[in-house]
């Protein structure tokens, strides 16, 4: 579903809701995806962080961990005579979600219900929960963390020394392509460095994924993102091909159970294996 529709379909939620402009905390705003609110609220809080993550209640003991771009509203009710129970802004939200075309994932109607939606190709998880005159907005756009740490060639170095093997973070694909993102630079300089300061030092490039799709389709992902690599410090960075070989094992060596996008994240990566 787009955003455009998104705004029609939320008109449920009560488009012509007042609130008490002067009331509303400086620089916090309703989300694109749920742009009313409940009548007679105003916004007193919000929080924004680009990557976390938010444990939805599935009314049992486990809950659902979901990791990516999070948002906080909490919205207070004017006049206490005004306030909404919280079988209402449950309710409402969950038609909100339903008329979106998303999925209700779980709920307790008197205190919090939560659920999923696509929006312009994003998943978005919200979680509703009642409180003592308030209810807050607890939102996740699921996503992977963008790396921004890069390890220096000198502890790449260190690690192939130790272990014989070592993870390059920061290399980056899009889900299902192997083509390398511009991002990756910053990492295959490092790998560069590292085959330069040592001319007899040979190796194997294996690609890593996790197990969503079939084995024979990672297998192949995981070889061709493999061969980017090679063909990348080769191409770019002069490094003889025969020092380099690149092999795919896709899902069949996880550092982390798949069960959980965290730990599908760590089995997503490339390895330097060092050649004997």
């Amino acid at each position: 579903m787009t955003l455009h529709r998104a705004f029609l379909a939320l008109a449920l939620l009560g488009a012509g809701a007042a609130f008490a402009a002067d009331k509303e905390k400086a620089g916090c705003k309703d989300y694109p995806v749920f742009p009313t609110r409940m009548p007679d609220y105003f916004l007193i809080d919000c929080q924004m962080r680009e990557f976390d993550k938010f444990e939805f209640q599935t009314g049992k003991r486990e809950k659902n961990r979901v990791e990516g771009k999070f948002t906080m509203l909490k919205y207070q009710i004017g006049e206490k005579k005004t306030q909404q129970s919280g079988l209402a802004i449950t309710r409402n939200y969950e038609n909100a979600i339903k008329q979106l075309g998303g999925t209700i994932a779980a709920s307790d109607p008197d205190r919090w219900v939560n659920g999923s939606v696509k929006v312009d190709g994003k998943e978005i998880w919200v979680e509703v929960y009642k409180g003592n005159g308030f209810y807050t907005l607890n939102i996740i756009e699921k996503q992977a963390m963008e790396q921004h740490i890069v390890a220096d060639a000198a502890s790449l170095t260190a690690d192939l020394a130790r272990t014989g093997h070592v993870t390059v973070h920061g290399i980056f694909f899009d889900t299902g392509k192997t083509e390398l993102k511009a991002e990756s630079k910053a990492a295959l300089d490092e790998v560069a460095k590292l085959l330069k300061a040592d001319a007899a030092l040979k190796l194997w490039v294996v690609g890593h994924t996790d197990s969503v799709g079939s084995v024979d389709d990672n297998m192949k992902l995981a070889q061709g993102r493999a061969e980017a690599v090679v063909s990348s410090l080769v191409s770019a960075h002069g490094i003889a091909a025969a020092r380099l070989k690149g092999y795919g094992v896709g899902p069949l060596a996880p550092i982390s159970s798949n069960d959980a996008e965290d730990g599908r994240g760590r089995n997503r990566r490339v390895e330097l294996v060092k050649q004997p």
